[in-house]
């Protein structure tokens, strides 16, 4: 197979603006056939309960259950999963998972207080979610690493109670998945997917309780499920196709980059995999392993079909003019493939994960390396951060004012209340204001 051309750009040339918003611009719209579908799904769901969710599994899934309890993993069966795994794949999962927990752990919040002069205390509380439930994709797509990146952090958090979610296609289980919910601590797994799980744990059945938070990626129907549900559960994002984009000097051997951008583009063919080099004899290199190496890889079609639509090798004037545009297309992971990559992370406003060095592949971000690989795309890392401990956590503010302090806050209230026109506002504050002894 001959390589795909993917397209070269140059940031000095005159419609490099126009080509870089070219290559950028993808359609993030909820298509209306599918929203539509989702959403009857949903009602259906929120209507009749188990019911529903027994005829989509038969639909869908092909598996026939006669109750939905039939729906339910037992925990034996996790265990039984986890041990029966080849010693190499367990020992690699279980290492995994306590590099992800001890990141995590550094991640929790905790409650404080203050105490101002006239003994008036302020502070925060922070408790976890009561319960929630991790989507996670079934089939041929399925990931045992995201069970790990969504479950420790709910559990490090503290959440007591957390539901997986996975669909498994003409009743074939995904032993991985299932030995990575046993190694991670997920309490409750159901084999149902698409957006009828999606509307079992936002609204509940009798089988399946409802959650507070819904994580995890899935299929076009998850993604407008979760939409939808948003307001009735909490949600983590909505995610869109896998992006990489690496800034490289040169230091690395071209192949190493090569196979950095192919590691994204196999994920879908509307991927992205991006190169930001100033140096035009190096991009000349990674464009020849591209070449070379595709040829190679079982997902070649795939790859072949995200390089020519959706990826791009850019020459830069220079690293500084490198950060600016990585600023830009904020991506979900940033490798910085130069030799002195502590220079110029302070340059770096916008990435979801950012990997240093020529040793740090995007790869081993995505499996062991210890932070959460489910990260915001689509240019969402402008405002949003990576799933962490804090997304299982909520805050609620304390507010104990003593007597005296009420002399002083009162007034302020009220002042401020009457000039807002909240006569019930400003009297609620005048009330206790030289209160009878």
């Amino acid at each position: 197979m001959s390589a795909p051309v993917v397209r070269r750009l140059d940031s000095s040339a005159s419609d490099f603006e126009a080509e870089l918003a070219k290559l950028l611009r993808f359609d993030t719209d909820v298509d209306s056939v599918v929203d539509q579908a989702a959403a009857a799904i949903l009602a259906e769901v929120r209507s009749r309960g188990d019911e529903a969710l027994i005829e989509y599994t038969k639909l869908f899934d092909r598996v026939v259950v006669a109750s939905a309890a039939r729906l339910e993993i037992p925990r034996a069966d996790l265990e039984a999963a986890r041990d029966a795994l080849p010693v190499d794949r367990r020992e690699a999962l279980e290492q995994a998972a306590a590099r992800v927990r001890g990141f995590h752990e550094r991640q929790r919040s905790e409650s404080w207080f203050f105490e101002e002069a006239d003994g008036t205390r302020l502070g925060q509380r922070v408790t976890p979610l009561d319960r929630v439930g991790i989507y996670v994709p079934g089939g041929l797509a399925a990931y045992p690493s995201s069970v790990l990146m969504s479950v420790i952090p709910a559990k490090v958090a503290g959440v007591p109670e957390v539901l997986m979610v996975t669909p498994t296609p003409g009743g074939v289980r995904n032993a991985m998945v299932l030995a990575a919910a046993a190694i991670g601590g997920v309490d409750r797994v159901f084999t149902i997917g698409g957006a009828q799980a999606v509307a079992a744990l936002a609204y509940g059945t009798a089988t399946v309780p409802a959650v507070d938070k819904i994580v995890g990626p899935g299929n076009a129907y998850v993604a407008a499920a979760k939409r939808r549900v948003f307001g009735t559960v909490g949600i983590d994002m909505i995610a869109g196709p896998s992006e990489i984009l690496v800034v490289a000097d040169g230091t690395a051997p071209a192949d190493w980059v090569a196979m950095d951008l192919f590691s994204q583009a196999e994920h879908d063919e509307v991927a992205q995999a991006i190169l930001l080099c100033p140096d035009a004899a190096y991009i000349d290199a990674v464009a020849a392993s591209i070449e070379a190496l595709l040829p190679t890889l079982p997902r070649v079609a795939i790859v072949t079909a995200s390089m020519r639509d959706r990826c791009a090798l850019i020459r830069v004037r220079d690293l500084d003019e490198a950060c600016e545009i990585v600023n830009r297309i904020a991506p979900e992971h940033l490798e910085l493939s130069v030799a002195a990559p502590d220079a110029l992370v302070p340059k770096i406003r916008h990435a979801g994960a950012i990997f240093m060095g020529i040793h740090s592949s995007e790869a081993i971000g995505d499996y062991c390396a210890g932070p959460n690989h489910v990260l915001p795309t689509a240019r969402t890392a402008r405002f949003s951060s990576p799933l962490g401990v804090y997304d299982f956590q909520k805050r609620s503010s304390l507010i104990a004012v003593t007597r005296a302090g009420a002399q002083t806050l009162g007034r302020l209230a009220s002042t401020l209340a009457h000039g807002e026109g909240l006569d019930a506002h400003a009297r609620s504050a005048e009330f206790r204001l030289h209160p009878k002894s």
